[in-house]
């Protein structure tokens, strides 16, 4: 499992990349299911990394820090864009 961490990062943020231009371009319908998948992606090695917490530490920190970062601007999105 540790040596593929790396991979379904990489494929989650694709995914995710994907998502966002067919939703740019087709439509939101058609963009949520692989920007959905690639969250779930992106999802495996932060809960495999949580758990080893000892082992990756560093990256730990920096992955919450990303996530409050997220938080609030998804929240400063929909405080600008009411929905």
């Amino acid at each position: 499992m540790k040596k593929y961490l790396k991979e379904l990062e990489i494929a989650g943020m694709i995914l995710i990349v994907i998502g966002i231009f067919i939703a740019h371009t087709a439509g939101y319908n058609y963009g949520v299911w692989p920007c959905g998948v690639g969250m779930l992606l992106l999802l495996i090695p932060v809960l495999y990394k949580a758990f080893h917490w000892s082992e990756y530490a560093q990256e730990n920190q920096r992955n919450i820090w990303v996530i409050i970062l997220c938080i609030i601007l998804i929240y400063i999105q929909v405080l600008i864009l009411k929905i």
